[in-house]
């Protein structure tokens, strides 16, 4: 059963009963879709692409921020055997063009905010024929109301023959190395995804999800992938105000939600409004709330151990994933092993996973690695790309680029990416573990460690500290409180600032390299 299948029989069990409430806070309004208005609104866009001329493996690339229209939007190019070209909203202008020109779109489908951005892309590229603006505003010469050609078209579905290997999507990298790289999944890894959603958290009907993240990302459309098979509902919280405390809180409470996503800057932040006294549990109906799972980035033990005070009734997960693997899951805490917090966790049903050293065989228990996986979701490979393809694909296994070890009981634990390990004369430090302990420290919101340039060492630590709003601490302060570390992962040097981050919690490493380590700014320990 492909993601169309499982859609169409949802909107014939449970046709009139709610699939996705859409939450605008900056309108602010409420949208609601059921489950059969969701199946005949992809129909409607599938056949509307079928009718433009467009076939089975053309390109169409979607550059829409959340709405209620993104997910049948998806749908409908799915099931036209088209595949879903799914933007950065938060890409610049030239990675969009590149985006675009590597694989080749045939149509564009954009909300109004990007109007301008689509025509000048457009204009040189005469590729994307078909220009598709979704919103109630009149489309601009380039385009056409893709609403307005919709609703001309048929709810039926369009009958387009599919097939597990048959190609569904192209998500991209994050690009801080340079324009990002386009990932090819097929029909089979995004069922993956559903089942390995659904083993790790156990949706029933009766649940309901909160997904915040963008839907471009695979960090949040296949979280949400494991309500489909079940028929459960989701909420789609968007605007300016969606991600304070107060706002995650009252939709929650609201609307009943079972199930949170949250990365880890918004967890911190409702912690820290309930410690503050800023928000009040007892002005929410939380009891039905059963669980909350984090990914997307290392996460703290230090913020778990708060979390399960503030709220210790409820459920927690990690999640491990990426991109090439068809999204997260492949690697998770589980549930019952809270005792295990700061592991990322074990191979999910379906999932296997190694440790290995550079030549790619396995290393012994304990000893840090690469971290390997292998399973249903392992992309296709690098579009247009069969040189990186093959630098991360061996015989199956895919190199994750994350550094880990595993312990006695077979759990996971993430060190660090391998290529933001600090290497001071000859010795391997680990970033994650700096910035763990770094997030101990009461006035320290959050925390990213880097290598700065040294004459002598090559590399010494350098911290980049956030501070909790309405908390002062020094350099010194910061310097003393990490002489409990081992002096050479002690760092030298204390910088106080945002700690940048991308839309999916990833801090912008290469971003503080470049403002904090230049060459000419290398500094000189001599005997640390």
């Amino acid at each position: 059963m492909l993601m169309g299948d499982m859609l169409s029989r949802n909107a014939g069990l449970y046709g009139d009963q709610v699939s996705l409430v859409d939450i605008d806070t900056d309108l602010p309004s409420r949208r609601e879709l059921t489950w059969r208005e969701f199946d005949e609104r992809a129909n409607r866009f599938s056949n509307l692409l079928l009718s433009r001329g467009l076939k089975k493996g053309d390109k169409v690339a979607v550059l829409l921020r959340n709405c209620l229209e993104w997910l049948p939007i998806y749908f409908g190019i799915l099931r036209s055997g088209a595949v879903a070209v799914c933007l950065n909203t938060l890409f610049t202008e030239d990675e969009i063009r590149h985006c675009l020109e590597l694989v080749k779109a045939r149509a564009l489908v954009f909300g109004p905010e990007f109007s301008d951005c689509a025509g000048k892309v457009c204009r040189g590229l005469p590729a994307i024929r078909l220009r598709l603006l979704v919103g109630k505003v009149p489309p601009p010469p380039f385009a056409d109301s893709a609403e307005r050609l919709a609703a001309s078209c048929s709810d039926a579905a369009p009958g387009v023959e599919l097939g597990e290997e048959d190609e569904a999507g192209i998500y991209f990298s994050s690009g801080t190395t340079g324009f990002p790289k386009a990932i090819l999944l097929v029909q089979r890894n995004l069922v993956g995804a559903c089942l390995t959603e659904l083993n790790d958290h156990h949706q029933t009907k009766e649940d309901n999800f909160l997904c915040m993240p963008p839907l471009y990302h695979t960090g949040a459309k296949m979280h949400w992938f494991g309500n489909l098979p079940v028929g459960a509902k989701a909420v789609l919280l968007h605007g300016k105000e969606s991600k304070s405390p107060q706002q995650i809180l009252r939709t929650i409470s609201e609307e009943k939600v079972t199930i949170v996503w949250l990365l880890v800057p918004w967890a911190q932040d409702i912690l820290d409004s309930v410690e503050r006294g800023d928000v009040k549990l007892e002005d929410y109906r939380l009891s039905q709330w059963r669980l909350l799972h984090i990914g997307a980035q290392p996460v703290p033990p230090e913020l778990i151990r708060r979390w399960r005070k503030v709220f210790p009734g409820q459920l927690y997960d990690t999640t491990y994933g990426l991109t090439e693997a068809g999204g997260p899951g492949c690697i998770h805490l589980g549930m019952e092993n809270v005792g295990k917090v700061g592991a990322i966790g074990r191979p999910a049903p379906g999932w296997d996973a190694r440790i290995v050293d550079d030549a790619g065989a396995p290393v012994p228990s304990g000893k840090i690695g690469e971290l390997a996986v292998k399973g249903p979701g392992v992309m296709k490979g690098y579009f247009n790309d069969p040189q990186a393809t093959a630098s991360v694909l061996k015989d199956g296994w895919l190199l994750t680029g994350d550094l880990a070890r595993v312990d006695g009981d077979g759990f996971i634990w993430l060190v660090d990416r391998k290529k933001d390990i600090i290497i001071r004369s000859g010795e391997n430090i680990y970033p994650v573990q700096i910035e763990d302990f770094l997030h101990e420290h009461p006035a320290v919101a959050d925390a990213a460690v880097i290598g700065i340039p040294d004459r002598c060492r090559g590399e010494v630590v350098g911290a980049v500290v956030e501070r909790k709003p309405g908390c002062s601490c020094s350099e010194e302060e910061i310097l003393g409180f990490c002489s409990r570390l081992p002096k050479y992962k002690r760092p030298v040097k204390v910088f106080f600032g945002e700690v940048p981050r991308n839309s999916t919690g990833k801090i912008k490493k290469q971003l503080l390299k470049e403002k904090y380590c230049e060459p000419e700014k290398a500094v000189r320990t001599g005997k640390l």
